[in-house]
């Protein structure tokens, strides 16, 4: 993010890649090809900078982290190791250290990258060193060979502008690093650009759109002084500006409106890219734009906003292939996050560590799967879901659609006064209604209730499972001890059937005394759907299972379905309550099971629950 007050912003505080590109573009450019300088060995030697690059390129392969690849057992990547292994013996030189800080000419390393012999010189069987790369480590043991972390785990720290020759040219610090390395190759800065240009690389820089005729005319015609610094202004504070400095980012978090794999179904993530976009159009700090991807929804009295941001762990690839093992993808999405993680945040190629040790960066297998702990934990299934995303998913509405829901809800709520008024006239005609029913009949409540059929344990009308098939309450007696069962063929308005039912609340109750582990409690199905959605509440090995089939079904699997089953087993040869409720939420963590009022730990067993397009 923007690290300075907008007032502040200056050609060279902002303009800096567009300097470089200039220098770049420049035609005696070319030059550093056909007449190269050598670059001069710098008064103070950093390891991280001049030092690691040369061992990671030339060393590490036979003395770095990887343990199957070191050879003579020589590791130079950790200061301790070297410690460890701090004198070598060597027939011609007698004992040296492997690296004796601030005494070069004892350092077998120095010793052994500078050898006449090609068979003793390193890296061996290679090129030897180029001088600057033998001055570079000459230099740092003098200064006492001084290694430092790795980059990504260190502050940075703002380096001193190189002192150059033509100062006069210099209008802000970092031109200072640009003419420096200019000078070392003997070359001299592009002519300053007209302000039509000027003024079109930095509209592209900040907007990625060119200015229009309108914008370059008047910046030509503004002689005020801070005319630049004006045109800064103005293009931060336009919202392309968001949209400009978010298309890097979106790219890095593998942002997509779709999953991805075989099918590449559609998904919408466009309510995170906008809160990326506006995150940089407000100068949202650094910290909390990291905080607030990474665990936006862990934080006190997380908003909305802050639960939107976590979208940037949610753009991975999700397969919906039909045949596909669950548990498989799920480890794949996990990876996936830690992977990003690394790389967005740190700069490193963590997901090597998968397997094992990393070669080149400091990340252990072990510390890779303690990342990929953090990440295991989400609610999520493997499966991913064939029509809009994959749960588990928050209702994000735009502010306008916010604005409209509470218009809703204030006209709900004065719907509600109003019947609450009739209540006790509704509650009177009701008790009248069911005293005129029979005690055989199934009591159907009102649609205000939200009550749909109350099967009493001795009514006829009820449906018993013989462990074959459901046959009626007088064949059922005759057989002897009944599996207690209310099946349910008709049609009703409360049904779970993806479409409509998916949206809608269900509650699930029943006593129970049973007398096997595995029996049905309460199932209601489709007839005429082929994959029979629908619900269950069944006893399952002595646990309750609760099945939600939705209508998304088809050839695949079932896209709009949830299915449930408590940790715990009911003891069998007793009376229970069980309930089961869903709210309708479309999220599995919707879901909840009861036994005897105690609410019930939960497995899952598959979760496809999501929203329809």
């Amino acid at each position: 993010m923007r690290s300075i007050p907008r007032s502040k912003v200056t050609l060279g505080r902002i303009g800096w890649l567009g300097a470089l590109a200039v220098a770049l573009a420049c035609p005696t450019w070319s030059l550093l090809a056909q007449n190269p300088r050598p670059e001069p060995v710098p008064q103070t030697v950093q390891f991280n900078r001049d030092i690691r690059p040369i061992l990671s390129d030339k060393c590490y392969r036979c003395h770095g982290p990887d343990s199957g690849t070191r050879r003579a057992g020589l590791r130079l990547d950790d200061a301790e190791a070297v410690l460890k292994d701090a004198v070598r013996t060597a027939p011609a030189d007698g004992s040296l250290k492997v690296i004796a800080p601030g005494d070069p000419d004892h350092s077998a390393v120095l010793r052994r990258i500078t050898a006449s012999d090609p068979g003793r010189r390193m890296p061996y069987g290679e090129e030897p060193l180029a001088p600057r790369e033998v001055a570079l480590i000459r230099r740092w043991i003098e200064q006492g060979a001084q290694y430092e972390p790795h980059w990504a785990f260190s502050a940075p720290v703002r380096p001193e502008p190189p002192a150059v020759r033509n100062a006069a040219w210099l209008r802000n610090p970092i031109d200072a690093f640009i003419l420096d390395r200019l000078e070392r190759e003997g070359l001299q800065p592009s002519p300053a650009a007209d302000r039509p240009t000027l003024l079109r690389r930095v509209t592209f820089d900040l907007t990625g759109l060119p200015p229009t005729p309108a914008e370059v005319a008047a910046f030509v015609a503004d002689d005020a002084p801070d005319a630049y610094e004006q045109a800064v202004d103005r293009l931060l504070a336009s919202p392309r500006y968001g949209e400009r400095m978010a298309a890097s980012w979106l790219a890095a978090a593998r942002f997509a409106d779709s999953s991805g794999y075989f099918a590449d179904q559609r998904r919408d993530m466009s309510r995170w890219r906008d809160w990326v976009i506006d995150a940089f159009n407000r100068n949202l700090t650094f910290d909390r734009f990291t905080i607030e991807q990474l665990a936006g929804d862990l934080l006190p009295n997380a908003t909305l906003d802050q639960q939107i941001a976590t979208g940037f762990n949610r753009n991975h690839r999700m397969n919906s292939e039909m045949g596909i093992i669950a548990e498989e993808f799920f480890v794949e999405s996990v990876v996936d996050r830690v992977s990003t993680t690394g790389t967005v945040w740190l700069g490193l190629t963590v997901g090597c560590a998968r397997c094992h040790d990393h070669k080149f960066d400091p990340i252990t297998q072990e510390e890779f799967y303690q990342l990929f702990a953090y990440f295991n934990s989400i609610a999520e299934s493997g499966i991913g879901q064939k029509t809009g995303n994959t749960p588990p998913v928050v209702d994000a509405p735009t502010p306008e659609q916010q604005a409209e829901l509470e218009a809703i809800e204030e006209r709900n709520a004065a719907a509600e006064a109003q019947l609450a008024a009739f209540q006790p006239q509704i509650e009177k005609a009701q008790r009248l209604w069911e005293q005129s029913l029979g005690d055989s009949e199934p009591i159907v409540g009102v649609q205000e209730d939200g009550l749909t059929a109350h099967f009493p344990l001795t009514s006829p009308r009820e449906r018993h499972f013989d462990g074959r098939r459901f046959v009626d309450g007088g064949s059922a007696g005759r057989r002897g001890p009944k599996t207690l069962d209310a099946y349910l063929q008709e049609p009703d308005p409360n049904a779970f059937d993806g479409v409509y039912g998916g949206g809608r609340a269900l509650t699930l109750a029943a006593w129970i005394e049973p007398e096997a582990a595995t029996g049905p409690i309460i199932t209601r199905t489709l007839l005429d759907t082929p994959r029979g959605q629908g619900f269950s509440l069944l006893l399952v090995g002595g646990k309750l299972q609760l099945n939600l089939v939705g209508g998304n079904t088809g050839l695949w699997m079932d896209n709009d379905s949830g299915h449930v089953e408590t940790v715990a087993s009911i003891a069998p040869h007793a009376r229970h309550h069980v309930a089961a409720t869903y709210d309708g939420s479309r999220q599995i963590e919707g879901v909840a099971v009861y036994v005897d009022g105690e609410r019930q730990e939960l497995q899952v067993l598959f979760n496809g629950l999501g929203p329809q397009d």
